[in-house]
């Protein structure tokens, strides 16, 4: 039984995360190839959006520019924040923060993305203004289906909106606080005592996270149809796919790091380890994710219409010269 009690435990198992120095001692052969090969990655998907990004710069008018800047860059970004953390694992908080913030920004912009592949608030009303929004749609009432549906107006443009800005700012605000309770050692991510700034503000957070995402889906029922030539549902699916990714695997990693359910590799701890592993798993994906990204963004835009008049106009006089062709005939 003493043999079990002077079981000793690396100081590394218990301490910080390591230095960024000594990473970088530590690293063999295999580990040069992976550290090099992930690094790689992340600078091609940066590469790839800025080359993106000017093409659209260049070629997309107005607001929809913006809106599809800020949609498609979150891949590259968050790739590059976790490289970032990977290399110095000490920054992980503030890379986490820096992505989670800017993911923020792009649940907003998607919606405003799809109102602007409409034509901008007087092209939805125009092409959907006489339909009604189906409102018992996930991830909030999905359930509900006695819900009604509500009419489309500028007020429910607006509480669209509304709901997907109200998460972009708090979360803004929060990081802002998390930070500053961090200096006076009043927050961490890995304590969750009842006394733990993090106990209270994460769950306020994914209440926020919740909230954002409804106009976003009720928006996406609402225009899939009109938009389908605009390949909006596999932009809808990679913005999902990204949401999964960087949001629900990052705290489940996180989850079973914290429970010891990953084991403590020096010089990592259980926790540091957990999120090396999730660092390369989302280095990795968001690359494939650029890549795939660039098939559905890179490409002729054309605005749309409700009603192309002049094709209309073509189609009556052909039918006119049928008549008439036909009755010569006869």
């Amino acid at each position: 039984m003493d043999d079990f009690g002077n079981v000793t435990i690396d100081p590394y198992c218990t301490g910080k995360p390591p230095l960024a120095i000594d990473i970088i001692l530590n690293l063999d052969v295999l580990g040069i190839v992976l550290y090099a090969v992930l690094t790689v990655m992340a600078l091609i998907s940066v590469l790839v959006y800025m080359e993106e990004a000017v093409y659209i710069y260049k070629k997309i008018p107005g607001p929809k520019k913006t809106a599809i800047m800020w949609v498609n860059g979150a891949a590259p970004l968050i790739g590059t924040t976790a490289c970032l953390g990977m290399w110095i694992p000490r920054s992980t908080m503030f890379t986490d923060f820096t992505a989670a913030t800017y993911f923020a920004i792009v649940i907003h912009m998607f919606l405003v993305m799809m109102i602007e592949e409409c034509g901008g608030d007087e092209g939805f009303l125009k092409l959907c203004g006489k339909n009604r929004l189906k409102i018992s749609t996930g991830p909030c009432c999905c359930c509900c289906l006695c819900l009604p549906y509500v009419g489309i107006s500028r007020r429910t443009l607006f509480l669209l909106k509304a709901g997907t800005f109200q998460f972009a700012f708090f979360r803004m605000v929060f990081t802002i606080l998390s930070i500053l309770l961090w200096t006076n050692d009043n927050f961490d991510t890995a304590n969750l005592s009842i006394t733990s700034a993090a106990i209270w503000i994460n769950p306020f957070v994914g209440i926020l996270t919740i909230i954002s995402l409804w106009p976003v889906a009720m928006m996406f029922n609402q225009t899939r149809g009109l938009l389908s030539s605009k390949k909006i549902i596999p932009k809808f699916v990679l913005y999902q796919l990204v949401l999964i990714l960087s949001q629900l695997q990052s705290a489940i990693i996180n989850i079973l790091a914290m429970g010891g359910n990953i084991a403590c590799a020096p010089p990592f701890s259980s926790q540091a380890r957990g999120s090396f592993m999730n660092q390369q798993l989302l280095i990795m994906e968001m690359f494939i994710v650029t890549l795939v990204s660039r098939i559905f963004y890179r490409r002729r835009y054309e605005e749309l219409d409700a009603v192309d008049e002049h094709e209309e106009d073509n189609k009556d006089n052909a039918k006119i010269q049928l008549k008439e062709d036909g009755a010569q005939w006869a």
